[in-house]
């Protein structure tokens, strides 16, 4: 009788652990405007748990660079990933999906496009420029011309770390538009307006994400990057309205 209390009680511990108290912890550091994404893919990840530290792609490739070592490092361009990799840093990157750029304003914004940037009284947030917003940015409004940008910056009141600040300063009534998103636009459920680009502005908005060499968990990290290619992590990019890769 023993015995058996004993063997059922193996089998009970054996249980809980593999239900959730020995599973590990991926350390996954992201792109601000994975967080919707992110958020979803990490109920449908079973092979660990998930933490996010969620922030520019700059500052969080800048922290790897000064030696912390998430297990995952997804960002919101391929440039910052391919640079990690050429200093032996990561693994080689993979792009994961893709985004579009959009002007966003409140909902009952009378905005209608570009050219109402360019009058005065017209407030603007942008993405600082070191982050990948206020890069993509910057492509658009020198695609517009050196009139334009120039009348168009001059009416930015703020440059934000990350989307997340830009989508806070719209939300707020803080500025009347910003350059962010459309998949940041689409999460606040109404709130704000995605004005569509001209397609010869768009730029190029792709996403690479790599595995951190030294990181505690290998096996959890290359299976949570395989889930974003053709898992549950492909199913949650695509319901949050981002693109296949390029």
């Amino acid at each position: 009788m023993r015995r058996w209390l004993a063997l059922l009680g193996a089998i009970a511990l054996a249980g809980c652990g593999g239900g959730g108290a020995s599973r590990p912890t991926l350390t996954v550091s992201a792109a601000a405007s994975l967080h919707a994404a992110f958020t979803s893919y990490a109920r449908e990840f079973k092979q660990a748990d998930v933490r996010y530290s969620f922030a520019g792609s700059d500052m969080l490739a800048a922290q790897i660079e000064q030696g912390f070592k998430p297990d995952v490092f997804a960002s919101a361009n391929t440039a910052l990933p391919d640079k990690l990799y050429a200093m032996g840093l990561t693994s080689r990157p993979v792009r994961f999906a893709a985004n579009r750029l959009v002007l966003a304003v409140p909902a009952g914004s009378k905005l209608r496009g570009l050219a109402d940037l360019e009058k005065p009284g017209v407030t603007l947030a942008i993405g600082s420029p070191s982050v990948p917003i206020g890069v993509y940015t910057r492509t658009v409004l020198a695609r517009m011309g050196s009139t334009a940008s120039s009348r168009v910056l001059a009416n930015v009141r703020t440059e934000e770390p990350d989307v997340s600040g830009i989508i806070g300063k719209l939300t707020e009534g803080a500025v009347d538009a910003g350059f962010t998103y459309v998949t940041d636009v689409r999460a606040t459920h109404g709130a704000l307006r995605a004005i569509p680009l001209p397609s010869s502005l768009q730029p190029v908005v792709a996403y690479g994400a790599v595995i951190v060499r030294g990181d505690a968990h290998p096996v959890q990290a290359r299976a949570f990057l395989a889930g974003l290619l053709g898992g549950a992590g492909r199913h949650a990019l695509r319901s949050a309205g981002f693109l296949p890769p390029p």
